[in-house]
């Protein structure tokens, strides 16, 4: 027993979790077991009505009203905004001389593609909440990423990329995605005033097809990607340089939403906010997406940099939420926050 305890205190200590552990199994997996044939149509239908459950459930869990309690900082919203769709994408670009060395073309692929998603709701609010920051405000700037990028991500792409979805166009790429996720989302939310308490009462089964969605988005790019010899063109060092990559991106942005929030003269509890909401990126959001914008590519190799910067941002995130947690001054109540940015 004193070992297993052991052994949880230290994964906790490095930001290692039971989904980043899955992950990594998932993908391994898919190395040693990738899915041919009839087995990988198959997962492909499982993926397909897993992420359209995904969003549906998302849709019906999320509450109006805690949007609409943080929805008046706008301040605060845009300067998420400008970092998420602004920043990540600029810092991505101009850093390309410096930073593609380190890894291989399509690595970097994946990178730019990374700088284009929208922040992710879960852990945003999750680590807004854990540093006591202003969460209302939170739930609305990460919900309007999310919602935003069904939208803008297809056209970033298109500007840093160049690529397209299939059958040709960013509008093209952006009706998949209304299909696929914005619409099993909207009727979620349609559905929220029949099914809202029970979904909310069911917390673990949003948590299983939230996780097993992505696992399974992993585990067909990987395979798909495996059978077209992913690891005889990924050296090591490409994936060390990788990490490098993601930890300059990540480093260079949570300075920035930092002192952004400060010479805006926003309190603690909305520089919170504004670190936590504006250096994310979202897995949940971004594996699928990039099954839509990338048909004709290694899909595998465009996440990897994605599943690195999630368990980057996890970590690192941890012990910034800590630290903001165990300061001592007038902002502790977030809701006071909260209502104090209503009157600006």
């Amino acid at each position: 027993m004193g070992s297993q305890n052991t052994i949880g205190l230290t994964r906790q200590r490095v930001g290692l979790d039971n989904f980043t552990l899955a992950l990594v199994a998932t993908v391994i997996i898919a190395t040693l077991l990738p899915a041919r044939g009839i087995a990988a149509g198959f997962f492909e239908v499982a993926t397909t009505l897993a992420i359209a459950l995904l969003f549906f459930l998302h849709g019906a869990k999320l509450s109006r009203a805690a949007v609409i309690a943080g929805a008046s900082h706008w301040r605060l919203h845009l300067t998420v905004l400008c970092s998420t769709y602004g920043l990540f994408p600029v810092l991505g670009f101009i850093l390309k001389p410096v930073l593609s060395p380190l890894v291989t073309p399509e690595l970097y692929l994946g990178v730019l593609y990374l700088c284009a998603l929208p922040a992710t709701v879960q852990s945003s609010i999750a680590f807004t909440s854990i540093a006591r920051g202003n969460v209302p405000a939170a739930i609305c700037s990460a919900s309007a990423s999310s919602f935003i990028g069904v939208f803008l991500t297809p056209v970033l792409v298109g500007i840093l990329i160049g690529v397209q979805g299939s059958g040709g166009g960013v509008w093209h790429a952006i009706g998949k995605i209304c299909v696929q996720l914005l619409l099993p989302f909207i009727v979620g939310q349609l559905m929220r005033g029949w099914i809202g308490a029970w979904v909310d009462r069911n917390k673990v089964l949003v948590k299983v097809v939230d996780q097993g969605s992505i696992l399974l988005v992993v585990y067909v790019a990987f395979s798909a990607s495996v059978l077209q010899g992913l690891w005889h063109h990924t050296p090591l060092r490409s994936l060390a340089g990788l990490l490098i990559v993601n930890a300059v991106l990540l480093t260079l942005v949570l300075l920035a939403t930092r002192y952004s929030a400060r010479i805006q003269g926003f309190g603690v509890a909305d520089e919170i906010t504004t670190v936590f909401c504006g250096s994310k990126k979202s897995l949940a959001n971004g594996v699928p997406m990039a099954k839509v914008l990338f048909p004709g590519h290694e899909v595998g190799l465009i996440v990897m940099p994605l599943i690195l910067f999630h368990q980057l941002q996890l970590m690192v995130c941890a012990v910034l939420a800590q630290r903001y947690a165990r300061r001592n001054d007038t902002e502790a109540d977030p809701a006071a926050s909260a209502a104090a940015t209503t009157r600006r």
